[in-house]
């Protein structure tokens, strides 16, 4: 029998220890709550210096506010802090560090120098503390106006958290990237970074659009700058705005997403499901897409105090946040043109303007009638380019003659499907995104001619999201039909589940379901979409359900929809081995610079690529 000891209080030293366990992890997690310290404190500029990954050495200068000579004993004292003075000031944490845990918890596990001066001081003062006695020494020191703070020997004497600890290269790695996202919140800060003596970042303030976007090039590389996209949208409240990656863009993993809420780097759950909602039409299998995104909205409508290393927060209305984020980018994705694709990298001062998509007059059925025709017709001729390009101008050759049998009925259904070219003189006209076409290429892809250069089009996956994009807004248009099911299909679920289906019954029914309530912890599925009819409709109800409950909100009923939709577009789209005209390539050419994400497939994979004449020279060594 375990004998039970009595109840007393841990020594100071101890309970720091245990409150480092919280916040202290890592060289790289010492780095956040100092750096956090240094902006919260005014600084224009911040140098780290860092020895053998954080473990040996980490100092940190800034020239921020400093700390009077009185207040210095105190800020390495357990819940001490300047930044809120009353429970009423955390409805409202502007700061990026306000629980006072820091300081006291790094020392307690470390050799600790902390050196700082006011502008009103005539010196500055130091402050020493090691892990093993907590007592605190002052004495004068020289040092200009800010702090610097010195952490020697991480873990010294804690060996095993110092066990846990991996190469110096990995430490470093993390806290590399640590001020990497303290940078990116703050544009008007300077930021150096040293390891051992080598200098590994050296960004200067950036007060201007232009500046700013170079800083995130220099942090997350030019190739994400060249292909994201700006937006800045501001609506009830809430602003959002920064880059967003291209879905071509994309990456294996999710190590490229920087998402700030009111500039404090945050990992949320409902934010990466309304980011992952907005991608999911145009993202390629288990890619994950890239963005640099900062959400600004009324601190009071925000719980920074969730979690010891504030890296979680809590939204007060969580729905229309993950409503506003899932439409913005949603919105701005689906509002990428070939154009957009083509432009140089710059930093507009506005937020792109959204555009409707013309819905045509097809509806589905007219629609998969159409691509039943164009597969059905005979296959023309090869055929050589109509045109070429002469001191930046279009010179059209007369037109080939398909095979006998090719009537022009059917040569032109396909220009009936599509917008058709304009009636003007090309000579006059400015030469269109995508080019005008000149062959195709094995049946499979278009090569064009633009601006540019060289552009390559898969011509069935082009088509397939031209198909699919024109089916959703049909759908939206006609309505969904439901159809009621024979036998009800009842489903046993949680008390709170039935009550969240009540709850949402009228936006179920607007999807095309008839839920009822038959008990406190059953429900009945009367009525179904009838294009679901072959899902397992009490599968699909439990997955919304339990997204409702987390998110507020759901999107597995219309991911359903739209992936029959997509089954639908593509096997009405022309198929590989369908010879096309030279007008109805660029017909097509002209659609998909209409068309909402005509960028990539119902599947996520890129429709068309551009190679410019820097690249073709390249292939043939020109200029060398």
């Amino acid at each position: 029998m375990i004998e039970q000891s009595r109840i007393h209080l841990l020594n100071p030293r101890l309970a720091n220890q245990i409150a480092a366990g919280e916040v202290v992890e890592r060289p790289s997690s010492v780095a956040k709550e100092l750096l956090e310290n240094c902006l919260d404190a005014g600084a224009s500029r911040i140098e780290v210096d860092v020895e053998q990954g954080g473990i040996k050495l980490l100092r940190i200068r800034d020239d921020g506010c400093g700390i009077d000579q009185d207040d210095l004993p105190l800020a390495l004292a357990r819940h001490a802090t300047s930044k809120i003075t009353e429970l009423e000031d955390l409805e409202g944490v502007m700061s990026l560090g306000f629980r006072g845990e820091a300081l006291a918890s790094i020392s307690s596990v470390s050799r600790l120098t902390l050196t700082s001066r006011t502008a009103s001081a005539d010196k500055a003062w130091q402050v020493e503390a090691e892990g093993r006695d907590m007592q605190a020494r002052i004495q004068p020191a020289a040092h200009p106006v800010g702090t610097t703070v010195e952490v020697r020997d991480l873990f010294f004497n804690t060996p095993a958290r110092r066990k846990f600890l991996r190469t110096e290269k990995t430490e470093f790695d993390h806290l590399h990237e640590v001020v990497k996202r303290m940078a990116l919140t703050r544009f008007d800060v300077a930021f150096h970074l040293k390891h051992n003596g080598k200098t590994v970042l050296n960004l200067h303030p950036a007060t201007d659009d232009i500046a700013k976007a170079r800083r995130v090039g220099e942090i997350c590389g030019h190739a994400f700058l060249e292909q994201a996209m700006p937006i800045d949208v501001e609506r009830n409240g809430l602003r959002l705005w920064g880059w967003v990656g291209l879905p071509t863009f994309s990456r294996s993993q999710a190590d490229l997403q920087h998402f700030y809420v009111n500039g404090r780097t945050v990992r949320d759950k409902l934010v990466a499901h309304a980011v992952r909602q907005a991608y999911r039409d145009v993202m390629y299998g288990q890619r994950h897409p890239a963005f640099v995104l900062f959400l600004e909205l009324d601190p009071i409508t925000v719980d920074v105090n969730v979690h010891p290393t504030k890296h979680e927060v809590r939204f007060r209305e969580n729905r229309s946040v993950h409503d506003f984020l899932y439409s913005t980018l949603h919105r701005s994705l689906a509002d990428v043109r070939p154009e957009d694709q083509l432009a140089p990298a710059v930093m507009p001062t506005v937020a792109p303007q959204v555009s409707g998509l013309a819905a045509g007059e097809f509806g589905p059925q007219a629609e998969m009638s159409l691509a039943k025709n164009l597969l059905e017709q005979p296959v023309a001729t090869p055929l050589t380019p109509r045109g070429s390009f002469n001191n930046g101008t279009w010179r059209p050759q007369p037109q080939l003659q398909t095979q006998a049998g090719f009537s022009a009925e059917q040569q032109g259904a396909y220009q009936n499907f599509v917008a058709p070219l304009p009636e003007s003189n090309p000579q006059d006209a400015d030469i269109p995104p995508l080019g005008y076409a000149l062959a195709q290429l094995k049946g499979i892809y278009i090569l064009s001619e633009n601006a540019q250069g060289l552009v390559l089009v898969d011509m069935h996956a082009a088509h397939e999201r031209i198909m699919y994009e024109r089916l959703k807004v049909a759908m939206d248009q006609e309505g969904l039909r439901a159809q009621p099911l024979l036998v009800p299909e009842t489903i046993a679920l949680s008390e709170r589940e039935v009550d969240c289906a009540e709850e949402h019954g009228q936006w179920f029914t607007k999807l095309g379901f008839e839920v009822q309530r038959l008990g406190p912890e059953s429900l009945a599925i009367r009525q179904i979409p009838a294009l679901l009819k072959q899902a397992q409709a009490a599968d699909l109800l439990r997955a919304v359900i339990s997204d409702l409950l987390e998110f507020g909100t759901s999107d597995k009923i219309q991911a359903h929809l739209n992936e029959l939709l997509g089954t639908m577009a593509c096997h009405g789209a022309v198929r590989a081995n369908r010879r096309l005209t030279i007008a109805e390539m660029n017909a097509l050419l002209r659609d998909m610079e209409t068309t909402e994400r005509s960028g990539q497939c119902n599947h996520g994979r890129p429709t068309w690529t551009q190679m410019g004449m820097d690249d073709l020279d390249k292939l043939f060594l020109r200029g060398r």
